[in-house]
């Protein structure tokens, strides 16, 4: 993104456009007036790396979900395909520092619940060779692995089978994503977790008390295992004017809390939302969202690092020591 004058790479983990693409709705690959984000308007946007999130619907699960899955891969590299002109897909350290220093655009399958997985770690890495590179243990309900946030209050921790695939994530170079988990879920994958973990698309709980978003303690004990939190242009996740006024405040709030600003990110969820933030309709709009922080006195450092540099950072550390699925 071309950001007073220089060009700035944004890191994204969290869309769900391309279920949009699987339904048969649009292609990623040509532009299009419909959504928030295809690969066009990101070229235009200066976008530089894009998580797809791979959502299997409610009716899929648990019996079809593997299948279901499945599917999203193919319609991830037909798109990609498609487009290998200006897109190409990033698994590892090599692919992108390939696009980094290229005008092409980067983009990584990630897994938004883990019903496909069932309990057995072979399947993480079946999963792990077809291109996926990020994996949540649920979605907003229970499944075998761990309890989602739909469960709280109340809602219950990991499974055993769920720390087997913990384990296994964190072996093979999987990144795990906590955006999702019930209250005590999370705590438990603090506890289990040997590698840093992110929250790809979780606001702050203490203006927004909505149960997808984090707690104070939450926030400080992922910074402290070496995560990052991603912003979120979710209206119920920011409460207030739900403009991008509002995630500005989310932004500012994680910085006075954490005092450290390598810890917060983007995971706008682009095509997750029905209504989009006001300020914030589509990914060529993400220009506004750095002037609003810039007006609101944050540095131009921190919100390079907001923008795309703290998530560069963990995931070149987090891929460097792991072999890609080729």
């Amino acid at each position: 993104m071309l950001w007073h004058g220089h060009e700035m790479p944004v890191v994204d983990t969290h869309a769900d456009s391309l279920l949009a693409a699987l339904k048969g709705q649009r292609h990623l690959y040509e532009a299009s007036q419909e959504g928030q984000l295809d690969f066009p308007r990101m070229k235009q946007a200066g976008h530089k790396l894009q998580f797809l999130s791979c959502w299997v619907e409610p009716e899929f699960k648990p019996e079809r979900a593997l299948p279901r899955l499945l599917t999203f891969v193919d319609q991830f590299y037909t798109e990609v395909e498609a487009a290998s002109s200006d897109v190409v897909p990033v698994f590892d350290k090599a692919s992108l520092d390939r696009v980094l220093s290229s005008d092409k655009i980067g983009v990584v399958m990630s897994i938004e619940g883990s019903e496909a997985v069932g309990t057995d770690p072979r399947l993480v890495r079946v999963l792990y060779r077809l291109g996926f590179r990020l994996m949540s243990l649920t979605w907003n309900e229970r499944n075998a692995l761990a309890d989602g946030a739909g469960e709280d209050p109340g809602g219950g921790g990991v499974s055993r089978a769920g720390r087997l695939i913990i384990q296994e994530i964190n072996r093979i170079g999987m990144v795990l994503d906590v955006s999702h988990l019930s209250h005590a879920a999370f705590w438990d994958v603090m506890e289990i977790s040997q590698r840093p973990v992110i929250a790809s698309h979780s606001n702050c709980r203490a203006l927004a008390d909505h149960r997808r978003n984090l707690t104070d303690a939450q926030i400080l004990a992922l910074a402290r295992h070496g995560g990052i939190q991603g912003l979120t242009f979710v209206r119920e996740f920011l409460g207030g004017a739900q403009d991008v006024d509002r995630v500005v405040d989310h932004a500012q709030h994680h910085l006075d809390l954490v005092g450290d600003d390598r810890h917060l990110g983007l995971g706008s969820d682009f095509d997750g939302v029905e209504k989009p933030v006001t300020g914030l309709e589509d990914v060529t709009r993400l220009s506004v969202l750095a002037d609003r922080m810039s007006d609101r006195g944050i540095p131009d450092e921190t919100i390079e690092r907001i923008f795309g540099g703290n998530y560069l950072r963990f995931f070149l550390e987090r891929w460097s020591d792991f072999n890609s699925n080729t």
